[in-house]
């Protein structure tokens, strides 16, 4: 094994600081600081939710641990900066990295991304893949540049089956199995200085915030596109309301749907009919 190294592990949920911890302890190196961003965007209040995420996360912290909870990406590079670190690890982070806090650490930062890279760069690859239908996501560990998730790729494994009714709680819970399995291999081809496998640009694809429409039910769009919109939102967008669908002149939120024959209410998409098996009487926003 290679020497131990110094390493910042940077992570979204207490769940997370504990698998990425634990996985450095396993293959022998050392975590000398630990980093939570507690705002979605830089230079704002403390949410609600990072407060109760914070209280789960100091429960979780290893003896010694030093847990950084930055305000902007400057501050943090200041603080990285002291604790000369051999490599950053990222899972789950709302700030784009400055060049500087790339720079920082000897060897590089490396990232997890939950998808099968270069398909679904981005903030919310798992939530385009329910919205596209695929049958399975992955995930990816690469080195980071100053694009985004385009580095090489260190290590990658497919797999984890999205289910017909995806529960957000499970299939994050394989992803994290899955990183689990892939991270400590991972980690000993980083400290080898290995660069890594170029991602095929020609298969590059973005996933991105949906787009404001996406809230509302478009019925002239086929019944299988209707259905991934409405388990898409079922699964998770971080509290974005809908999907909205107007049916004989009145508002709901349509909360599950079926493409085959099915009890509820019948609906004519472009290419056949929907199921709405359960629905909401709601008001949508204005567009």
């Amino acid at each position: 094994m290679a020497n131990p190294m110094r390493i910042v592990l940077i992570f979204h949920t207490a769940s997370r600081l504990t698998l990425l911890h634990e996985a450095c302890i396993r293959a022998g190196h050392i975590p000398v600081a630990l980093v939570y961003a507690r705002t979605f965007r830089q230079r704002r209040p403390t949410s609600k939710g990072a407060v109760e995420t914070i209280a789960a996360i100091s429960e979780s912290l290893p003896p010694g641990s030093n847990l950084l909870l930055p305000g902007d990406i400057d501050g943090l590079a200041e603080a990285l900066a002291g604790y000369h670190p051999d490599l950053i690890v990222v899972y789950g982070f709302p700030w784009k990295l400055s060049r500087e806090i790339l720079q920082i650490a000897r060897l590089g930062v490396i990232n997890i991304h939950p998808s099968l890279l270069p398909k679904y760069r981005g903030p919310l690859p798992v939530q385009w893949a329910v919205r596209n239908g695929d049958p399975e996501i992955g995930v990816t560990i690469h080195w980071m540049d100053e694009d985004l998730d385009t580095g090489n790729i260190i290590a990658q494994k497919g797999g984890i089956r999205i289910a017909e009714e995806p529960v957000a709680a499970q299939l994050w819970k394989e992803v994290d199995l899955l990183v689990g399995d892939l991270l400590g291999p991972a980690l000993e081809d980083a400290a080898a200085g290995a660069a890594g496998e170029p991602q095929n640009e020609a298969d590059a694809a973005y996933a991105g915030w949906m787009e404001p429409d996406y809230m509302f039910i478009d019925w002239a769009r086929s019944a299988r596109e209707i259905h991934n919109q409405v388990r898409t939102f079922r699964f998770n967008l971080f509290g974005l309301r809908g999907p909205f669908g107007k049916v004989n002149g009145k508002w709901m939120t349509v909360l599950r749907t079926r493409i085959e024959p099915a009890e509820g209410l019948r609906v004519e998409c472009a290419d056949g009919p929907i199921w709405i098996t359960e629905a909401i009487s709601a008001a949508p926003p204005d567009r």
